[in-house]
């Protein structure tokens, strides 16, 4: 992990692996576009974090970058949050907190799976400490608009490879069901 120019940090993933994550479980509770959608929104929800850099709050802050927003308390508060909404759509609230706080506790998890950064806030609020998971086999992105460099680019390549089996089995077409004529 290092000081990049001016100032900002690497430690970013390149949001390829999270949206797969988020497409995979979509198709998994039952495929609807309504769903998936939604499920891929969740996944890169921690991200939100990123607008601390643009308020002068510093990345190895409490709410910084990594921070907070990649707790699991995070991801079971937002569970709950979603659960609530999603009953409206004919969810069980047990099934809508699981598939949720899930969906947004792999960004964590897969974050702390890189190779760069200062880590994540896993254990906030009861910790500020940063973790990363003994294995690291995802390359950590530069974040903004050096996503766009070569070596963004080339992260996002890797990202995309290593993802490929959940977004062909999120975009892999479902049989069609036979229309049977009524007797």
């Amino acid at each position: 992990m290092g000081r990049l120019a001016g100032g900002a940090y690497d430690g970013d993933m390149a949001s390829i692996g999270h949206v797969a994550v988020g497409m995979a479980a979509g198709r998994a509770t039952g495929g609807a576009r309504g769903e998936m959608a939604l499920l891929t929104a969740l996944s890169l929800l921690p991200d939100v974090d990123v607008v601390a850099f643009r308020l002068g709050i510093p990345y190895h802050a409490p709410f910084g970058h990594r921070g907070a927003s990649h707790s699991l308390v995070f991801a079971l508060g937002v569970g709950m949050l979603m659960a609530l909404w999603l009953r409206r759509w004919g969810w069980r609230f047990s099934r809508a907190w699981l598939v949720a706080a899930a969906v947004v506790a792999s960004h964590p998890v897969l974050d702390a799976m890189t190779d760069g950064g200062l880590g994540v806030a896993l254990l906030w609020p009861f910790s500020t400490e940063r973790f990363f998971a003994p294995w690291r086999p995802l390359p950590v992105a530069p974040i903004g608009a050096r996503l766009m460099s070569e070596r963004g680019l080339r992260v996002m390549m890797i990202e995309l490879l290593q993802f490929m089996p959940l977004f062909v089995y999120a975009l892999w077409p479902r049989p069609q069901r036979e229309h049977q004529e009524p007797t």
